[in-house]
């Protein structure tokens, strides 16, 4: 097992890895940018290296900065979370050449599924179902239309290389064609620097459904349950849940089979999620993504199993600590990601200072964050203040949940999207489990948003004065905790 990782990524995800390195005897490394030099994450780690200014290219994307800390510090593993270097072949391939251990999957893995072409094409080949579509790049307008008239409209554009769901255009009539293929290509240009484009029949009513697979380098693989993750705002997802209110244990062992084939296609080792488009019976693969996702907790709390820990061990040539009958599912979760920026304005950004904070508890409840009151939001990275977790019996005891865990969450000094998730969580549609990916649109869950808000505003007023007077109790231990820590510990080596 590693004496030493070095995490290259920052806020709630660093610490859930720092946490699983804790409880396994594992000394941590922090990197941190200008920023963050007050951030909770740079605090927890038993050790913290400053590698640049706030912007991420100058910083947690700065491949060198990330190996000379490590070699600074002598770590002798980087696990490199989620966004940011996490699916970056070039970063894995440049750990293995420095002989640091990349905590994932090797640099070819993520090569071929960083084309979405390319991963199709390998999907087809070992019997993975795929959306009928073009077999490669499209970038002539009559070849589009050509293909389009076969497979027939609607129609999705898709950037190869792209993720996010940036640049993804969907085409309903052949006079869009042309105009939507341009805006893709210019789109993928900008984004990607490549401006490839292949075409996919867009599927109505679409759900989004992926599992989690954890595969070693002994040649075991497994599924670790399925995750729903259809609510979801222009391709992001907002509100994850497991199982998936239309599984069934037959269709689970069926799409989870395919999982682990697909996982198989392309001898992965770490962790990792394939992910399906389910319509009208029918699943096709989507993507795979070739690291710990943001939604992760969710299948940790149903099934037991510790993923970031199992990534970690995996990483470190030891065999799966679990057999595929061994995974079980008990009860219900779901995950809300709280994020600063107000969805009455289309989801804009709220960067700033945080002045109250407050997070809930109780039971069934687990909240990822890795902020505090005081604690500026910087304007730089995705604005996640945390991701709250609710746990229960069932998908109603788990809804239940977390509309209270919601209720007693405070967050004052910037906006906030609680009022968001409590719109969706009492929406009635999405009690019955009735969803797709354009629920948003069909359900005009924005006018609700705004009854809730008008609703919320006493009760957050009343308990943001009560915050009030214990924050100033919390800033000042804090103070002393912290000059206390200052005395006892060396500061962070900085550069």
């Amino acid at each position: 097992m590693f004496q030493k990782i070095l995490i290259a990524n920052r806020g709630e995800i660093a610490i859930r890895i720092m946490r699983a390195c804790r409880e396994l005897g594992i000394s941590t490394v922090a990197v941190y940018s200008e920023a963050d030099r007050n951030a909770l994450f740079a605090k927890y780690a038993d050790e913290a290296v400053f590698v640049g200014p706030s912007p991420a290219s100058q910083s947690y994307l700065r491949i060198d900065r990330i190996l000379e800390a490590a070699e600074e510090t002598g770590a002798e593993a980087i696990h490199p979370g989620y966004g940011f270097l996490s699916e970056n072949p070039k970063f894995a391939r440049a750990c293995e050449e420095k002989g640091v251990v990349f905590i994932g999957p090797t640099s070819s893995s993520i090569d071929r599924m960083g084309s979405k072409i390319a991963a199709r094409d390998i999907m087809k080949e070992a019997g993975v179902p795929i959306v009928p579509g073009s077999e490669g790049g499209i970038s002539d307008p009559a070849e589009a239309a050509d293909l389009v008239e076969a497979i027939g409209y609607p129609v999705m554009l898709k950037p190869a290389a792209g993720g996010g769901g940036i640049g993804m255009k969907i085409v309903w009539e052949e006079k869009d064609l042309g105009p939507a293929l341009e805006s893709a290509q210019s789109i993928a240009r900008s984004a990607f620097s490549d401006e490839t484009v292949y075409v996919e029949k867009y599927l109505t009513d679409p759900r989004h459904i992926e599992f989690q697979i954890l595969a070693d380098s002994k040649g075991e693989t497994i599924y670790v349950s399925d995750r729903e993750c259809s609510i979801q705002r222009r391709h992001q997802k907002l509100i994850e849940e497991s199982p998936s209110p239309i599984m069934t244990p037959e269709l689970r062992d069926e799409m989870g089979s395919i999982a682990v084939r697909a996982a198989e296609a392309i001898d992965y080792r770490s962790a990792g999620t394939v992910e399906f488009m389910y319509s009208k019976g029918n699943y096709y693969f989507l993507e795979m993504n070739t690291r710990l996702q943001v939604e992760h907790p969710i299948t940790e709390m149903v099934t037991s199993v510790d993923l970031a820990k199992e990534q970690i061990r995996i990483a470190a040539g030891e065999p799966l600590a679990y057999s595929q009958d061994e995974i079980e599912i008990r009860g219900w979760a779901i995950e809300c990601r709280v994020n600063a920026e107000d969805p009455l304005n289309d989801f804009a950004p709220s960067p700033g200072r945080i002045k109250g904070y407050r997070s809930p508890g109780g039971p069934g409840i687990r909240v990822d964050s890795g902020v505090y009151a005081g604690f500026l939001i910087p304007p730089y990275y995705d604005s996640m203040i945390s991701k709250v977790v609710a746990m229960g019996r069932d998908r109603n005891e788990a809804i239940a949940r977390m509309e209270r865990a919601l209720y007693e969450y405070i967050v004052t000094g910037v906006k906030t999207n609680i009022n968001f998730h409590l719109a969706v969580l009492r929406n009635e549609r999405f009690r019955q489990g009735d969803i797709n990916t354009n629920f948003l649109k069909e359900e005009a869950i924005m006018e609700e948003v705004k009854r809730v808000t008008e609703a919320e505003r006493e009760k957050g007023l009343s308990l943001a004065s009560a915050l009030g007077a214990d924050a100033r109790k919390v800033a000042a231990i804090s103070a002393a905790v912290g000059a206390y820590m200052s005395q006892r510990e060396k500061p962070a080596s900085e550069e």
